[in-house]
C-alpha cells in the first residue's frame, strides 16, 4: 500500500471528525486489463467530495451517482462489479476486457484509522483484517511480502511501506531522493555519522540508523525488498556499507560516482575480498541516463532505476548464490 492510499485515509478520518459521512472503496480484484491495482481506494464524503482513485474517472462518477440516488442503502458492506459486458467496459472507461470489483465500505469509528496512520507514520507495516458481515477492523503486523487478500467474507490489506531505501550520505542529494522514495511508498532510511547532516529532517518521512555504514547495514537486516545506495562520495564511509551490502539480499546496491570513480571503487571492493560476481551488482554510476547533472535530477534518475527494478521492468542483477534467468 503505498503514500498515495495512506492520504485517502488522513482525509477519510478529518471527514470523519468533522461530522461527515464518508464511504470507503477498496478495490479487491480485477480481471484483465485495469486502470488501478488492487488495494486502490477512495473516499466518498456525503457531500460528493473525493479523494482518491479507482478508475480514470468514469467509475468515480457512477460511485457519486450512486451515493446520491434516492433509493435506501444497505448499512454494511457491499461489492461492487463494473465491466462485466462490453457495454459497461465502454460506458466506464476500462479497458479492453478489463473488470475492476470494488468493496464499499461505510466508515463509522475512526479508532482503527488513528491507530493505523500513527503507526504507519511510525514506520510499521499493518496487515488491516475487515469482517464484511461485521464491519469489524482490527489490525497487526505485516511482513513486507504480504499482499491484499479477499475471500468474499474477509478482506485482508497490508498498509505501510512493503520496500525500504537505505541511503549512505545525509547530503543534498539525500533530500531530493527522500522526497521522492517516501512519495513513492517507500520506508526511508539514512545512515550518516559526520555531524552537521541530521538535522531538519520530517521524521514521519525518514528514519535515521545509527552507527557507522557498515553496521546500518547489518542492523536493518536487508532482503529482497531492500535498495541501498552510498551517496556521500566518501570511500571511507560509501565503501563500508557497500561492503556489507553487496554480500546481502538486497536487490539494489548503488554508489554516487563517474564510470572512472566506480571502476575504481570496483576494484578496491575486489582487493577487500568481494567476488566477482558480488561485485558486477554494484550500480555505478547509478541511475537511467536521462543526462541528469544537478541533484533534483540524480535523484529522478536514480529513483527511477530503483523503480524499474522493484517492478520488474529492467532485468535484476543475480543475489549472491543465485544466477541471472
Amino acid at each position: 500500500m503505498d503514500s498515495v492510499d495512506l492520504a485517502v485515509l488522513r482525509r477519510a478520518r478529518e471527514w470523519l471528525r468533522d461530522g461527515h459521512a464518508v464511504l470507503l472503496y477498496t478495490v479487491v480484484e480485477t480481471w484483465g486489463s485495469a486502470p488501478r491495482p488492487v488495494g486502490s481506494l477512495l473516499a466518498l464524503r456525503g457531500d460528493g467530495r473525493v479523494e482518491g482513485s479507482v478508475s480514470g474517472g468514469c467509475v468515480e462518477d457512477d460511485l457519486l451517482a450512486r451515493a446520491a440516488a434516492p433509493a435506501p442503502r444497505a448499512l454494511g458492506c457491499e461489492l461492487i462489479t463494473y465491466g462485466v459486458t462490453q457495454e459497461e467496459s465502454a460506458r466506464f472507461g476500462l479497458p479492453c476486457g478489463g473488470t475492476l470489483r470494488l468493496l464499499q465500505e461505510p466508515l463509522r469509528a475512526g479508532d482503527w484509522l488513528d491507530e493505523l496512520l500513527t503507526r504507519c507514520a511510525a514506520h510499521e507495516r499493518l496487515l488491516r483484517r475487515l469482517e464484511l458481515a461485521t464491519g469489524q477492523v482490527t489490525l497487526q503486523p505485516a511482513g513486507r511480502d504480504e499482499r491484499l487478500c479477499f475471500d468474499g467474507q474477509v478482506l485482508h490489506a497490508p498498509f505501510g511501506p512493503a520496500w525500504r531505501l537505505l541511503m549512505i550520505g545525509a547530503g543534498q542529494l539525500s533530500r531530493y531522493t527522500a522526497e521522492l522514495a517516501h512519495g513513492l511508498g517507500f520506508e526511508v532510511l539514512i545512515c550518516d555519522p559526520r555531524e552537521g547532516y541530521g538535522h531538519d529532517w520530517d521524521a514521519a518521512a525518514v528514519r535515521f540508523v545509527p552507527g557507522m555504514p557498515d553496521d546500518a547495514v547489518l542492523a536493518i537486516e536487508p532482503d529482497a525488498h531492500t535498495a541501498i545506495v552510498a551517496l556521500t562520495h566518501d570511500p571511507r564511509l560509501d565503501d563500508m556499507a557497500l561492503l556489507t551490502a553487496l554480500q546481502s539480499q538486497a536487490f539494489y546496491v548503488g554508489a554516487l560516482g563517474s564510470r572512472a570513480n566506480s571502476d575504481k571503487r570496483k576494484a578496491r571492493l575486489l582487493a577487500l575480498g568481494l567476488s566477482d560476481s558480488q561485485v558486477q551488482r554494484l550500480h555505478g554510476p547509478i541511475g537511467l541516463p536521462i543526462g541528469s547533472r544537478i541533484p533534483a535530477e540524480i535523484a529522478l534518475s536514480l529513483m527511477a532505476e530503483v523503480v524499474a527494478l522493484k517492478n520488474g521492468a529492467r532485468a535484476r542483477q543475480a543475489l549472491p548464490g543465485q544466477c541471472c534467468a
